[in-house]
């Protein structure tokens, strides 16, 4: 029978973890990127 492969494992969680976190990050960003666009017109006008 094969050995598990636990290393192989933890790296999966890892990389699902940081792609879960720059999913995260990325919509904090277009959030604030948004917020900060629809302030500007109205300081302009």
């Amino acid at each position: 029978m094969a050995k598990p492969n636990y290393s192989f494992e933890k790296r999966q969680r890892e990389l699902a973890k940081k792609k879960k976190q720059d999913e995260k990050d990325a919509k904090k960003r277009a959030a604030k990127d948004a917020a900060k666009t629809g302030s500007e017109p109205a300081a302009q006008g």
